[in-house]
């Protein structure tokens, strides 16, 4: 009797007859051979079905079978070089469970808004599956980081009173009689884990109402949010550029096949160890001034600024102490230039644009009350944020990172749609 396996498994069984359930990827025939390209979730396989060898019925259902059926099959598992996986089935057996008619998306070109309106399908294609695969092993490796560091897990609200950035972006809600907001960050609530933790990371959704259709924006994203009592803005830099180097050598180590599937070039990845560059926002004014771009000291920095200064360097890059005008009001000043924030922000590089922004926060009361004046926010609704200054001020800082644009730079995807199973996008809820 035939053990039961997946596909990614094969390689325990050569030489024995197994049963796998799976789906009708392609399919071709010669003569008197057909060859079924099966999948199953964890990898792709090679059915021989030889008629010689099999029963009439067997053959039959094997001509019967279409693109995206689904069916047990069962067969002998061998080596081959030839395929991308080592390995072949020689069919013996096949249990149609159900056969598919007129199936969607087929090999020939189909436009975005097509293949985003069949998402739930199109996440059986061989490159939608294989960026799914490494944004897992993406995940897997951001929690081991900081499960193996320090770091406790802790869950901020996804519903809240108020907002870390202000409410311009968020989605208003009522929470029975009273205003509530959908969360753009957990960073404020994760301070205050920080304080009874020490090290702590979020890892969660979040939404912003941008009205944005750009291919570095989603409306909800998942972002990993850590927080570090005792911790400087330094520090907190080299925290960074190490989480990021694990990151990435572990989608290498763990994801090559994935990574050959989307097309992505290893080599520059393989460049990516820590430490990493850093310009000040100074100099990059400076830089991008002599690159011919018109923009003065006090300006934020766009997606072409921050592609112009990711070109010099083929790993990320930190760019440093931002003017504190255009920055949140929870940054702490530079001690000796308080015009200026100790904060960076990480742009990827290959034009994919910043990837975390990290601070190291106010911890002086008196100045946090000023900056809450400042920005016109309640001290009522801050009352507990507050509270974290009163009652045993720390330095402290931490920092944040966009999941969806991560998975863009490291399948080097052109766009983050494709990063995420069912993206939410400015004209996009379905499916």
């Amino acid at each position: 009797m035939a053990n039961k396996s997946v596909i990614k498994n094969v390689n325990e069984h050569v030489g024995e007859s197994v049963v796998i359930g799976c789906w009708v990827n392609n399919k071709r025939s010669s003569g008197k051979i057909q060859f079924l390209q099966l999948r199953d979730g964890t990898g792709y396989i090679q059915g021989v079905v030889v008629k010689s060898e099999v029963s009439e019925e067997v053959w039959n259902d094997a001509k019967s079978l279409t693109q995206e059926s689904s069916l047990y099959v069962t067969g002998i598992i061998r080596e081959e070089p030839r395929s991308n996986s080592g390995f072949e089935m020689t069919v013996t057996g096949i249990e149609i469970y159900h056969l598919t008619e007129n199936y969607p998306i087929t090999p020939k070109e189909h436009g975005v808004d097509f293949l985003m309106d069949h998402r739930h399908l199109w996440l059986r294609s061989v490159k939608q599956r294989a960026v799914l695969v490494i944004r897992a092993e993406i995940i897997r490796a951001i929690q081991q980081y900081f499960d193996t560091n320090g770091f406790t897990l802790v869950d901020p609200p996804i519903l809240t009173p108020t907002s870390a950035e202000g409410t311009t972006n968020l989605f208003h809600t009522k929470y029975f009689e009273e205003d509530a907001y959908l969360t753009q960050s957990g960073q404020l609530y994760m301070e205050a884990a920080a304080m009874a933790l020490g090290r702590v990371y979020s890892f969660g959704p979040t939404f912003r109402a941008e009205k944005s259709k750009t291919r570095r924006h989603l409306i909800e994203f998942w972002m990993i949010e850590p927080e570090m009592a005792f911790t400087d803005h330094e520090e907190s830099l080299q925290v960074q550029e190490e989480f990021i180097s694990y990151i990435v050598q572990s989608v290498l180590t763990n994801c090559r096949a994935e990574l050959e599937a989307v097309g992505r070039d290893t080599s520059k990845l393989e460049l990516i160890k820590a430490p990493f560059p850093r310009i000040t926002y100074d100099d990059a004014i400076k830089f991008l001034n002599e690159k011919g771009f018109e923009i003065a000291w006090g300006e934020d920095f766009g997606a072409p600024h921050e592609t112009a200064i990711a070109e010099e360097n083929d790993t990320p890059v930190f760019i440093t102490h931002y003017p504190a005008s255009f920055k949140a009001f929870y940054m702490k000043p530079h001690p000796d230039r308080p015009e200026v924030v100790l904060c960076a922000d990480m742009i990827a590089p290959e034009g994919y644009g910043e990837i975390i922004g990290g601070s190291q926060r106010i911890d002086d009361p008196a100045l946090l009350e000023e900056r809450f004046k400042e920005h016109n926010l309640s001290m009522d609704s801050y009352k507990w944020y507050m509270d974290l200054r009163t009652y045993g001020s720390v330095p402290h800082s931490g920092f944040g990172l966009g999941l969806e644009r991560t998975v863009a730079w490291i399948c080097g995807l052109d766009h983050v749609r494709e990063t995420i199973p069912f993206p939410r996008t400015l004209y996009r809820l379905y499916p």
